[in-house]
């Protein structure tokens, strides 16, 4: 970990307003969570923090559509969120929600340092207003052509075709999407953010991250380039943190500039839940703590620019080592979308299916450089081809010639040949490997290097030929075996950051008693005469007949 001694790890807070889909996780949860069990594995002082996003306009929008509060809304989501996450393996620290009373506490004092430090100034502006609902229409109760691009249908505060960020007044034939009537304009009072006066510094920021992905530098350039300028960070609400100000009512800190500090108040939390307040601090504000905030490419703005600002802004916090944004993850060509209910369901999917097969997936198909597509077909072939026939068959076929041939007990290793050199070789260079890839976020590249062993595995067994050998060369039989059994160890280990259930299970089979660790990768140590657990099937075939009922269910959608 270099010149760091601990890390703290964040993934964007999902929205209350829906359950997850396979785009959240393939963006900002799997690559996260792929990365903390990897230092968690190698014994690192790691955190991983997450939480719901409870205040978004999104959830006054889907309290409206139900007839409900939006407190309805976010109870009811929070923990369907929470068990899908737990169910896939994604296991955080804390996961804590943005409506809870120390997150308001936290909004609230930010807001107020700020105006402390002259970096809040109240204007008066004029904000789009539905005469026939008889209230201020915050950004997301808009609708209209985007003024940068002319796509039609965009939303109130950003365009989802060409990713331009924009004050909702500068909507061109608006509609409000509570009457679906043209709003007007109506002055109201605000405070801004002096985000202009974090221009220069967040510019030497940026250039002081070298390493980071070529969207997230380009990304924060081009705002540069155009010039930071005051950001409204209060709206005119019902459902939110209010204002802390007796001059404020009806006023409520707008969730962009607070839900980023949920990161904050989740840390607090976990802190609390350990038994020390404090704790929080040493992973927020100790210069020797790597921050990591793991997003899709939507929210590149509010975590490299408007985050950093805020932090500086403060003073006292560290500021962000990585920020290893990903691109979209797509169904049928386009974004999958809450709101449109264009998605497979997490929930669902887990209704039908394991968890490993689609964190492997996910994982393979990660979308790190550019958008990729997720599709049923490709699903039942991963799991079918790779799964199944290379890694799993592997694993069963090893262990399953071991007990019936040898008492189910680790063959004794006699003299190495050139084959034997070669699966060591493999074993070496896929845990030095899958390592580098893991700890610079490729997450691709780890599946890769993880199959590549599982295929060279397979290769060497076949090769060597141990159901020939058994009968002309029992020694040499028993050495295939027990080579075969020393790589399966190094694959529960380099395995288990990616399908953590799988790995597990091998573990089992091979009847370890040492904790799982990254130590154990590469480590040839198996002893002759270990008895082995009997296995059973790792991957189930995926048929026909799963897949199309899965297709039916995406078109009916």
């Amino acid at each position: 970990m270099g010149k760091f001694v601990r890390t703290l790890v964040t993934s964007a807070l999902p929205y209350a307003n829906g359950p997850l889909h396979i785009g959240h996780i393939a963006g900002a949860y799997l690559p996260g969570d792929i990365f903390v069990r990897y230092n968690r594995l190698k014994g690192n002082d790691i955190v991983y923090i997450c939480g719901t996003d409870e205040y978004g306009v999104p959830i006054t929008i889907s309290a409206e559509k139900e007839g409900k509060t939006p407190q309805d809304i976010v109870d009811h989501f929070y923990p369907i969120i929470k068990d899908s996450f737990d169910k896939l393996g994604i296991i955080f620290d804390n996961f804590s929600r943005t409506s809870n009373p120390i997150h308001t506490e936290t909004a609230q004092d930010f807001f107020l340092k700020f105006l402390e430090k002259d970096l809040l100034v109240k204007r008066e502006s004029e904000q789009w207003y539905d005469p026939e609902k008889k209230m201020f229409l915050p950004d997301r109760y808009v609708t209209g052509s985007c003024p940068e691009c002319g796509h039609e249908g965009a939303k109130g505060d950003q365009c989802e075709v060409c990713g331009k960020w924009y004050e909702s007044v500068e909507l061109k034939d608006p509609i409000s999407l509570l009457s679906g009537k043209t709003p007007v304009l109506k002055k109201t009072t605000h405070w801004y953010m002096k985000f202009n006066e974090f221009q220069d510094r967040l510019k030497e920021f940026i250039d002081t991250r070298k390493d980071w992905k070529n969207n997230v530098i380009n990304y924060c350039k081009g705002w540069l380039d155009e010039g930071l300028e005051e950001r409204a960070i209060t709206r005119d609400l019902d459902w939110g943190i209010p204002v802390p100000l007796d001059d404020a009512e009806g006023k409520k800190i707008y969730v962009w500039f607070e839900a980023v500090l949920g990161y904050i108040s989740s840390t607090k939390e976990w802190a609390e839940k350990k038994g020390d307040p404090s704790l929080w601090e040493k992973y927020w504000k100790s210069e020797d703590t790597r921050l990591i905030h793991f997003i899709g490419k939507d929210n590149i703005y509010f975590h490299a620019l408007m985050f950093p600002a805020m932090l500086m802004g403060y003073g006292g916090y560290v500021l962000e080592d990585d920020i290893p944004a990903n691109e979209f993850l797509n169904l049928k060509g386009s974004k999958l979308s809450t709101s449109r209910n264009h998605a497979v369901w997490l929930h669902e999917y887990l209704e039908a299916f394991p968890p490993d097969p689609l964190r492997y997936i996910l994982a393979a198909n990660a979308p790190e450089g550019k958008d990729t597509e997720f599709s049923w077909a490709d699903f039942q072939s991963k799991n079918n081809n790779e799964l199944a026939d290379i890694l799993g068959n592997f694993i069963h076929r090893t262990l399953t010639f071991v007990h019936k041939y040898f008492d189910g007990k680790v063959p004794v290793q006699s003299k190495l040949n050139k084959s034997d050199g070669v699966l060591l070789t493999h074993i070496e260079e896929a845990v030095s490997k899958t390592g580098e890839a893991f700890s610079t976020f490729k997450v691709r590249n780890a599946v890769k290097h993880m199959m590549d062993l599982a295929r060279a595995g397979n290769k060497y067994f076949n090769e060597n030929e141990p159901w020939l050998t058994r009968k002309s060369d029992i020694e040499r039989c028993a050495t295939t075996l027990n080579m075969s059994l020393q790589s399966i160890k190094t694959l529960a280990v380099i395995a288990a950051p990616i399908i953590p259930f799988t790995s597990e299970k091998i573990w089992k089979f091979l009847n370890l008693s040492e904790t799982l660790n990254w130590e154990q990768a590469g480590v040839t140590d198996l002893k002759a005469g270990h008895v082995l657990n009997i296995p059973e099937v790792l991957f189930k075939k995926i048929e026909d007949e799963q897949i199309e009922e899965q297709e039916q269910k995406l078109n009916g959608s």
